[in-house]
């Protein structure tokens, strides 16, 4: 019987480790969107709540899924670390991690640059208290005790930065001591590890593929994802696009603790249109696409709303100047009411601000619905549509525009 299918597995293996990194910094960007929602409708202190409470549910459960897909599973500060560098909460350069593993049980990391403090010091000192005080230690915390319910993440310095233009911008230890008490389990953390997006099995990495099949090994000061293996490259593809779903599913569980489903929903759809947008142009630019049917025909087969396969079941057909997508009336991410969930017939406006990254004048149209699902066609305009208010305020991210740079062979941290 055939295993789980990807779409990225049509990709080579230079155009996959041009993705990943586009793929995480997407993934970061998710909370610029959803964050300038819950501001408007809980304050700054209930969207502080709720990005604590959605990074403590999701960030252990995708944290030990890649533990596993890569074979890095341990219980120590190195196994920390390589985590890190494989979450969507530290997309690499965007968010410049810098590691020291002084032994099995104590390290340190910095940040030389941190792409999300650009974005909050110009909103003022008590925004980046809430980021850089209030949601980073419990969060850090949740990260780290996937790998050891003893371990503590400490800061030695933090913003707000004194002097304004200090380096590195903030500097943490981690400490494994058996003496250190757990924190109690978060409220509803068994919703997302119970979830299908936890559990889902994805394409197995072949052991025979040229390249690194894993990240066993010393810790490496940065990830190339170059090194790895088309096959690793997949899986990695997958399992950060399943990142994003884990994610958003601790975004709305927070949500709906708030207000009623009607209301979630609401903040859900305008959550999910802005970083739709935002990825779908970063997609096109990063792999050199045009804006025809045949682009976005491209964009949409790996687009990290729409993967994995096995989780979304969504079908994209091109026919011309057409691109027709398939919804199904029952997925993965329909058990657990994550973004594909979100799209109806009667609710296209996540769909649309997705394909207008592509082109502006794209648009979506219902085909049919049935007990099965809906097709939707979509077709270029001759008028260019104005870019959804949901992207325009995910773009005030300094993330929007950011370019990554070949950082050359990294070099090995530990000694195995």
């Amino acid at each position: 019987m055939a295993g789980p299918q990807s779409r990225f597995a049509d990709l080579d293996r230079d155009t996959l480790a041009a993705l990943l990194p586009e793929l995480l910094l997407c993934g970061h960007l998710i909370d610029r969107s959803g964050m300038a929602h819950s501001i408007a409708a809980f304050g700054r202190d209930g969207m502080t709540e709720i990005a604590i409470e959605e990074w403590q549910v999701a960030s252990p459960v995708y944290t030990r899924r890649m533990q596993r897909a890569l074979g890095f599973a341990g219980d120590g500060v190195e196994t920390i670390f390589k985590g890190l560098q494989l979450d969507i909460g530290a997309p690499p350069q965007f968010m410049d991690f810098r590691f020291r593993v002084d032994d099995h049980h104590h390290g340190e990391f910095w940040l030389d640059h941190c792409g999300a403090l650009a974005d909050v010091e110009p909103m003022g000192e008590d925004f980046v208290v809430s980021m850089c005080h209030d949601i980073e230690d419990p969060t850090f915390d949740a990260t780290a005790l996937a790998t050891n319910p003893h371990a503590q993440v400490r800061p030695i310095h933090r913003p707000p930065r004194r002097p304004a233009d200090r380096k590195p911008v903030c500097a943490w230890t981690v400490v494994i001591d058996p003496a250190h008490v757990p924190p109690p389990v978060p409220a509803n953390a068994d919703l997302v590890a119970g979830s299908v997006a936890a559990g889902l099995d994805l394409a197995a990495i072949d052991p025979a593929d040229e390249g690194r099949p894993d990240y066993s090994g010393p810790l490496l000061s940065d990830v190339r994802f170059a090194d790895f293996s088309r096959s690793a490259l997949v899986r990695l593809a997958d399992e950060v696009c399943l990142q994003h779903h884990l994610l958003t599913l601790g975004f709305l569980i927070a949500v709906r603790a708030r207000v009623d489903a009607d209301a979630a929903l609401e903040i859900g759809r305008k959550q999910f249109a802005g970083i739709a947008g935002l990825t779908s142009e970063r997609l096109r630019d990063c792999l050199g696409l045009g804006d025809d049917a045949a682009a976005l025909a491209t964009v949409l087969r790996l687009h990290p709303a729409l993967n994995p396969l096995p989780y979304t079941g969504i079908e994209i057909v091109p026919a011309g100047d057409t691109v027709t997508v398939t919804f199904p009336a029952a997925s993965g991410a329909h058990t657990d009411g994550t973004w594909p969930s979100m799209l109806d017939p009667e609710h296209l406006q996540p769909l649309n601000a997705l394909v207008r990254g592509v082109n502006p004048r794209f648009s979506a149209e219902v085909l049919t619905a049935g007990e099965d699902g809906w097709h939707a066609a979509i077709t270029l305009g001759d008028t260019p549509f104005r870019e959804a208010t949901e992207v325009a305020l995910t773009r005030f991210s300094t993330g929007a525009a950011f370019t990554f740079t070949d950082r050359g062979i990294p070099l090995p941290l530990t000694v195995v």
